[in-house]
């Protein structure tokens, strides 16, 4: 199918863009092409779909549930029993309503960790998203073997190619609390063999740090080192309690941290990520929303904001994470960590695009689009979303919404009866 996005604002210049099958094939100033279809531009403004590199996308279905607690309690008391008792069905839709409200805030692609991947993997091809979907090893009572996460992960990569080439199977392992040592060492092994992303929590709280520290007389990122887990394959998730040791040492093995300012502020685990020090080291640094039970929503444009504005104040400094960093690690950025040629607008690049209405009081005047969207705008400024080349979202309105909301009643009544 080709498509044919005319005269829309693209770095401050109407231009066309021309989309054959899942790629953008022409950026000009004038197309003269034949296209299945033509969306005007005219009034709206093209930007990259964001990149959301943290979710767990089924916990839609906990937003709003276990509020204004502490990580631990509120995983221990809350989340993990109530997480036991769901179906394979609340899985589906909790995902597909994660999905849908990804696609209405400007989201093309996302990273996850949780448990059920094949229905998680099979809500995110429905969607039309591009998924990178982690079978998730962990067991809270630390009691799992090396050989036992070997065929937990063997069951997981059994379903690799079943769900079209928009979705990707990864490891999650959730973390070096609930993950043994054996384990670990198992996960990082299978990972290089099978040429695998690992997605993993890491240095989230102080208490981890110390918890570690006290442990293993080093901190988790240094730990983890001497363990051999680290690697350019590794998502550290948070990565907030970072020492210029640890951030040395992910910069050499090519390791990467995801930023998420929404979920580390409502769970009080901090707020100094050292955005800046990383991005001086050259370490891969991504954002994301974490699961709607931490942060609420999945929306990056809010993410983005939070992002700059929290790097900005605990260095008392204005010029820190700049607008067009953040915008940059919220698009580019993520695809470059997942080795996806998305997060770009460029001939060539993955067909992962949004329109935004200009015709908005966020974005009037339009002295600097990337500065509105950013510190203005919220995500459903969204208006028009393609990701790989299908239109999923036109004039606000994404096909199947009312459904969605439907299910996710129904699951919900189940699941908290």
């Amino acid at each position: 199918m080709n498509i044919l996005i005319h005269q829309v604002e693209y770095r401050g210049m109407p231009v066309d863009i021309l989309i054959s099958g899942n790629r953008i094939v022409r950026v000009a100033a004038h197309i003269e092409a034949t296209a299945d279809k033509v969306i005007e531009g005219a009034g709206k403004a093209v930007a990259p779909g964001f990149v959301n590199m943290h979710t767990h996308v089924p916990m839609t279905l906990f937003r709003g549930f276990a509020d204004d607690m502490e990580l631990m309690p509120w995983l221990t008391q809350k989340i993990w029993p109530h997480e036991a008792k769901m179906t394979d069905e609340m899985y589906y839709w909790g995902a597909r309503l994660a999905c849908l409200e990804m696609i209405r805030t400007g989201t093309t692609c996302f990273n996850d960790q949780y448990m059920n991947l094949p229905v998680v993997a099979k809500a995110a091809q429905d969607s039309g998203l591009r998924g990178f979907i982690a079978g998730l090893v962990m067991d809270p009572s630390m009691k799992m073997t090396a050989d036992e996460a070997r065929a937990k992960m063997d069951a997981d990569m059994a379903h690799a190619g079943e769900f079209g080439p928009r979705v990707t199977l990864t490891i999650g392992a959730h973390a070096i609390y609930t993950v043994p040592e054996p384990v670990l060492r198992a996960v990082a092994a299978y990972a290089r063999e099978h040429h695998l992303l690992i997605h993993m929590h890491a240095n989230e709280t102080e208490k981890e740090v110390n918890d570690c520290l006290e442990q293993h007389g080093m901190r988790p990122i240094e730990w983890l080192d001497s363990i051999g887990f680290l690697g350019e394959n590794v998502i550290f998730a948070h990565a907030l309690w970072l020492s210029d040791h640890e951030i040395q040492l992910m910069a050499d093995h090519g390791a990467s941290a995801v930023h998420n300012p929404a979920s580390n502020l409502k769970l009080a685990s901090g707020y100094q990520f050292r955005y800046e020090e990383m991005r001086a080291k050259g370490v891969r640094i991504g954002l994301g929303t974490d699961g709607n039970s931490s942060s609420n929503n999945l929306d990056m444009v809010e993410a983005m904001r939070m992002a700059s504005l929290m790097g900005k104040a605990w260095r008392f400094d204005p010029t820190a994470v700049k607008a067009g960093d953040i915008f940059h690690t919220a698009t580019r950025g993520g695809a470059e960590i997942l080795g996806i040629d998305a997060g770009i607008i460029a001939e060539g690049s993955l067909a992962d695009l949004v329109l935004y209405d200009l015709q908005t009081p966020a974005f009037v005047p339009n002295f600097n689009f990337v500065s509105n969207l950013v510190y203005s705008a919220n995500g459903y400024h969204a208006d028009t979303l393609i990701c790989d080349g299908r239109v999923l979202m036109e004039n606000r309105r994404v096909e199947g919404e009312e459904e969605i909301y439907s299910k996710v009643g129904e699951v919900c009544r189940q699941l908290f009866a």
